[in-house]
């Protein structure tokens, strides 16, 4: 079996394993991120606690990783045995999306009940879940879910759109398979490019996650107009460098691990076939 040809339950180990190792290295990198986007005016950044609420995010982000790629694998080889070979951009940028719509259903709560914690808002992912239900009710675990939905779901198509795009032109002029560190490179070029792009998006995204009960915005155009009637344009940008090195580098060992957990386990499934197959033939001889 080809990487290309993954079952939902490889998919979903791969991304499981590619997910938990990025979010392990690099949560201090977002911490600062998601401060630098949610304070206001001249405030100062709080560099303590860079590691709160990763045991509860990964809680999260292991069944949402393992989603989005056990989707994206299956829907990708669909698609690309639909469309036609000048079209299999289009099948990367909607098999990307398809994945983040599946993926948002835990990746949404997640993401809420990281960034409270990463702002002081709560202690831990338990008391977090319990008090923004007792406040807000479970709508209040989705909070800012269409802005999130606006951020990630080009944010998904456009890097795993470059990604593979790449990775299919490199194949094509080194006229062989990549190696891991070539993937890893391909994967860190994709992932700072998308998070550039993105970072305004993100932004807002993260405005409307941590604002809880107060209810400072009321959606994502006020939210837009009140940053720019009281802070200014610049806001939008603000993060941008610690999200493209976030995701630059996340990108790199994301990918590096995805094309290895992939490579693994089609290895062990062609080797498993290989072992029946003797005994298969026995049987058929009989």
């Amino acid at each position: 079996m080809s990487p290309c040809g993954l079952t939902f339950v490889d998919g979903a180990i791969a991304g499981a394993v590619a997910g938990g190792v990025v979010e392990s290295v690099l949560y201090p990198i977002d911490t600062i991120k998601t401060r630098l986007q949610a304070v206001h005016g001249g405030g100062k950044i709080v560099l303590k606690g860079l590691y709160s609420g990763l045991y509860g995010n990964l809680a999260g982000v292991l069944p949402a990783s393992a989603l989005f790629v056990g989707v994206y694998e299956p829907v990708k080889k669909k698609l690309l045995e639909t469309f036609p070979d000048n079209l299999s951009a289009l099948a990367h940028l909607s098999a990307g999306a398809i994945a983040g719509a599946a993926s948002s259903i835990v990746r949404v709560p997640t993401e809420v009940i990281k960034q409270r914690m990463q702002t002081g808002q709560f202690a831990t992912a338990p008391n977090a879940v319990r008090m923004i239900i007792s406040r807000e009710g479970f709508r209040g675990l989705y909070a800012g879910y269409g802005s999130f939905l606006l951020r990630d779901l080009p944010f998904d198509a456009i890097q795993f759109c470059i990604y593979e795009q790449l990775r299919i032109g490199y194949k094509l002029a080194a006229r062989r398979e990549l190696n891991d560190p070539e993937n890893a490179i391909i994967g860190a070029f994709a992932g700072a490019i998308t998070g550039a792009v993105t970072t305004p998006l993100d932004v807002i995204k993260t405005r409307l996650m941590i604002q809880g009960s107060t209810k400072q915005y009321k959606g994502i155009c006020d939210c837009v107009r009140t940053i720019m009637r009281e802070e200014g344009s610049h806001v939008f940008l603000k993060g941008m460098g610690a999200r493209v090195l976030w995701i630059g580098i996340g990108g790199s060992i994301f990918f590096g691990v995805l094309e290895k957990t992939k490579q693994v386990l089609s290895q062990g499934r062609l080797r498993i076939r290989n072992y029946d197959s003797p005994t298969e033939n026995r049987i058929d001889r009989k």
